[in-house]
């Protein structure tokens, strides 16, 4: 899922208990070859001296840096049958096309249709890993990102509801004979008492990003600035809710409850207990979201993942938010006045 723009040597890899790949990202009958992608962009197909060279930090997707008349770019080809984790690719270009545009991402200079393969500036950049990016300074840098997509970004043409994602990773992890943890009749109990009050305050449905893992950030290296801060991999984005792409950046960095209210203070100006409560609800929803994505792979994927161990940490994760002491306070908070 991360598309990491660094030279091959620099790149960032991701560990296997954090993959998202469907199937091994080998060509298939619809992919089209590096030099077929290269050959249907007009201004690379008319250079005379166009170089390429593989990047890595993911499985699902095929990714290369392209120089070509002094300039760089980053050729991402996608990986064959994403569209079975609900992803559509061309509400990942609208979005992403929004977000170069608005300055959160880099820009996307060419789309290849009906393949969905995206052409973006290339960037030098460093990682920001979790014990970086959560320094107050940069959670701060963080949350103006996520709250200017928030507020400017389009209205993009799929939903991300993560109840019903929920529901639909259950019924083909079902279908599939995938193993369930003994009481997740009893973690569904929970999520449908979530929904439930959350409902009793409905969302406004709003572009979100979906999938704010650590390595989809980047700090961009310009000479003599500070560099800003850049979001990759609009592949779940869609209209939901912002509380999720909130309690999905806290639970992917450990945030402490500190930390969220210092988020919730940059976000909102004020760090309320009605937010903190829906954020904290929604913080094992999303982890669930990420148990039941594992549990799906189990019985979907070619691939030699331990997507068995994915799910049962992301579980046992969420367990523990959902037999916190103060649940049920969060529970009548949320739709407090």
């Amino acid at each position: 899922m991360p598309e990491v723009q660094r030279h091959p040597d620099e790149a960032c890899s991701r560990s296997k208990t954090r993959t998202r790949a469907l199937t091994h990202n080998t060509p298939n009958a619809m992919t089209l070859t590096l030099d077929q992608a290269i050959s249907r962009i007009p201004f690379l197909a008319e250079s005379k001296n166009v170089v390429s060279a593989p990047l890595t930090g993911g499985i699902t997707n095929l990714n290369y840096k392209i120089d070509a008349d002094g300039r760089s770019y980053v050729l991402r080809i996608t990986g064959a049958n994403t569209e079975l984790l609900g992803i559509r690719r061309e509400v990942e270009y609208q979005a992403n096309l929004a977000a170069g545009q608005l300055g959160i991402a880099p820009e996307v200079l060419f789309y290849i249709e009906p393949e969905g393969y995206l052409l973006t500036r290339y960037i030098n950049a460093r990682r920001m890993p979790p014990d970086v990016i959560t320094r107050a300074e940069n959670i701060v840098r963080v949350v103006r990102k996520l709250r200017l997509f928030h507020r400017r970004g389009p209205e993009l043409k799929a939903d991300f509801n993560v109840f019903r994602r929920i529901e639909m990773l259950t019924a083909v992890s079902r279908e599939k004979g995938c193993k369930f943890p003994f009481d997740f009749d009893w973690i569904m109990q929970e999520v449908r008492r979530v929904e439930a009050a959350l409902l009793k305050d409905p969302y406004t449905p709003t572009p979100c990003h979906d999938d704010l893992l650590n390595l989809n950030w980047l700090e961009e290296e310009v000479p003599g600035e500070i560099g800003e801060v850049r979001l990759l991999d609009w592949e779940y984005a869609g209209m939901g809710d912002i509380f999720f792409d909130l309690a999905n950046f806290s639970h992917h960095h450990r945030l402490s409850d500190d930390q969220v209210r210092l988020l919730l203070r940059e976000y909102f100006g004020e760090a309320i207990a009605r937010h903190f409560a829906r954020l904290k609800l929604m913080w094992p929803m999303s982890e669930l979201h990420e148990a039941m994505w594992g549990t799906t792979q189990t019985g979907i994927s070619t691939l030699d993942e331990d997507f068995q161990g994915y799910a049962d940490l992301w579980f046992g994760r969420a367990r523990q938010h959902l037999t916190d002491l103060r649940w049920g306070q969060w529970l009548k908070e949320v739709a407090s006045r």
